[in-house]
């Protein structure tokens, strides 16, 4: 997951806080949180592009049992539906089954590596099944002679395709109890083969430049299987005479797969920074995976209505100094968010990063990765060049386990979309597929957090920089 954060020339401070959270049952501290998202001015963390959806009900499913540790536990198992802002709808599997799913959570499009299917030599089965399975394949008949599953329905199909999918997501020993659902299962885990990942169904590459004013910014390419994108530059720059162009120099208003924009700064400009934002719409390709900014199951898309897609990249300048530009890309492979600085101005960049000092050279580029644990909340806010913030935020979940090593679901004695956590003293949790009987506190407390450090990122440019 990617975020655009600007920094400010020579002459100013650009600060990054993070906030360094991690879940604690019973303990909350929901006004940090809050108080970060207050200050960013759009109220928007930034993400990689793509389709950006807020979960719903878990919509078409059956009833499956998890086999774990010498216990037996019924769990819902089917298709979720999804709501994408600013018009369209997405249908989804979990792929993340020990993790609670929280209803009217918010998700981000994201690259598999920075979830759990990063390091899954059997990511490519999933897809796999995702295109060979309901609802892609809709013709119920034609799917159950396939399986050798007479009169299967939608919701045995869709508890099918969600039991072979865990099985590669999760390595879940995870049975349907319908015995048509679990020949399904059975039948798309024994023919399911690796595919490549699919592609964004938008980005911007990259989501953040740099430069001198009087020299274009750039470029920054467009990644989309859409017919053409609109490109909107924030009216804030276009009132001071910054504009988006080609490599001509021409204005554009819309461009396509494969274009290169760039920022337009006049000559005389102040220091500072803007952005520029693509939008279409377009279905979103089947396999794309969805991560929660809070604590919510990862969820990976089976379908998709015509959707609104966005993508948002920003351009800093300065007369001379260190001119950085910076973004932040969650990193399973390294449990962590990499934080990448490209300095394209003619004096180093220099930062302090959880007590330790970076230096960019001018002219090169350094990744640093910020460690978290597993089920860790992370909160980075920038302050730029006007007072300008940039916002990432989310927790990072790169395990198919949650952080108390237990299995999170719930008995399912009557399953419904509407039922969301335990009424028993002897439920765990619920899969719904994930919902727990924590749902109604943590949904109303935005998450138990605790602070395990008070420790801040100081992003200051010094005259005598020390070396990295």
């Amino acid at each position: 997951m990617f975020s655009s954060l600007s920094a400010s020339s020579v002459r100013r401070r650009g600060v990054v806080r993070l906030a360094a959270v991690t879940l604690v049952s019973g303990i909350v501290s929901g006004g940090l949180l809050a108080a970060a998202g207050a200050a960013v001015a759009d109220g928007t963390p930034q993400s990689e592009g793509g389709a950006t959806a807020t979960l719903g009900a878990l919509k078409t499913f059956g009833t499956a049992v998890v086999h774990d540790d010498g216990k037996d536990e019924q769990v819902a198992a089917g298709l979720f539906e999804m709501s994408v802002d600013n018009g369209g709808t997405l249908q989804t599997y979990c792929i993340d089954i020990h993790n609670p799913a929280q209803k009217d959570a918010r998700y981000h499009e994201t690259s598999w590596s920075g979830t759990s299917l990063n390091g899954n030599r059997n990511a490519g089965k999933i897809r796999w099944i995702l295109g060979n399975s309901y609802p892609q394949v809709n013709d119920l008949a034609a799917l159950a002679a396939e399986a050798g599953a007479k009169g299967l329905t939608e919701q045995d199909a869709a508890a099918g395709t969600q039991v072979a999918i865990w099985r590669y997501s999760d390595g879940a020993d995870v049975d349907a109890v319908d015995p048509q659902a679990e020949k399904l299962a059975d039948y798309l885990e024994k023919h399911a083969r690796n595919l490549p990942e699919p592609a964004a169904s938008l980005t911007l590459d990259p989501p953040a430049v740099s430069g001198r004013p009087g020299e274009p910014l750039g470029p920054v390419t467009v990644h989309t299987n859409a017919d053409s994108v609109s490109v909107t530059p924030p009216s804030a720059a276009a009132a001071a005479g910054v504009k988006v162009v080609d490599k001509d120099g021409k204005p554009l208003t819309s461009a396509t797969d494969g274009s290169r924009l760039y920022f337009q700064v006049p000559k005389k400009a102040q220091d500072g920074a803007a952005d520029l934002t693509v939008q279409a719409s377009t279905t979103v390709p089947v396999g794309r995976a969805f991560a929660s900014d809070t604590r919510s199951q990862t969820q990976i898309l089976a379908g998709s209505s015509e959707s609104t897609v966005s993508a948002t990249a920003t351009g800093t300048w300065a007369a001379k100094g260190a001119i950085p530009a910076l973004s932040a890309e969650r990193n399973c492979a390294k449990s962590g968010v990499d934080i990448t600085a490209v300095n394209k101005g003619d004096e180093p960049f220099t930062f302090e990063l959880m007590g330790t000092e970076h230096t960019i050279p001018a002219g090169q580029t350094r990744t640093v990765t910020v460690p978290l644990q597993e089920d860790q909340a992370y909160d980075f806010t920038i302050t730029g060049p006007g007072g300008e913030q940039k916002w990432f935020k989310g927790v990072l979940d790169c395990k198919t386990e949650s952080s108390t090593g237990d299995l999170r679901t719930q008995t399912l004695s009557d399953p419904s979309p509407a039922t969301v956590g335990g009424t028993g003293a002897t439920d765990t949790n619920l899969a719904e597929t994930g919902g727990t009987s924590a749902t109604p506190f943590i949904a109303g407390t935005a998450i138990a957090l605790v602070v395990i450090g008070g420790a801040a990122l100081v992003l200051i440019r010094k005259k005598t920089p020390a070396q990295d």
